[in-house]
């Protein structure tokens, strides 16, 4: 699958770092991650069906996975949505970690460091957490696909 037009999120993983830094409040860390989630584009109603569904998460999640060629060979794109204002804004973060990787990279990425380095293993829900981390499985799983 190719999406028509993939949107150029411009939120990296340095960008959340520094802003997590300057943000000393959780109150203001979670007003931030909720920003983060109102920035994602729309996902389409095609792309929001059982295929795309992400399963092991309490609250409605999509994430839909395409190839497009990066300067090295192929490389993953994503698109996502949830019901739930905090998991939008996760879902952010999932994207800049993983953004403009090939599957190699994506396979030898540490999301759960990078997850604890932000401080949201210690602020977020178990339930947030394992909806986290069933996100990041579903994107691994995207990323063995395509190496195989």
């Amino acid at each position: 699958m190719t999406f028509d037009t993939m949107p150029r999120d411009s939120t990296t993983l340095d960008a959340i770092r520094a802003d997590f830094a300057l943000l000393e409040d959780w109150e203001d860390r979670y007003r931030y991650v909720i920003e983060l989630g109102r920035g994602l584009p729309p996902l389409p109603e095609a792309l929001r069906n059982e295929a795309n569904k992400v399963r092991g998460c309490v609250s409605q999640v999509w994430l839909a996975s395409a190839t497009r060629e990066g300067p090295d060979g192929p490389i993953l794109a994503f698109r996502g949505d949830s019901d739930a204002h905090i998991v939008r804004g996760l879902i952010a973060i999932l994207f800049a970690i993983y953004r403009d990787m090939s599957a190699p990279e994506i396979l030898a990425t540490n999301a759960a460091a990078i997850f604890a380095e932000l401080g949201l293993r210690d602020h977020l829900t178990p339930q947030r957490s394992n909806g986290f981390f069933a996100m990041v499985e579903r994107i691994r799983a995207d990323a063995c696909a395509l190496a195989a």
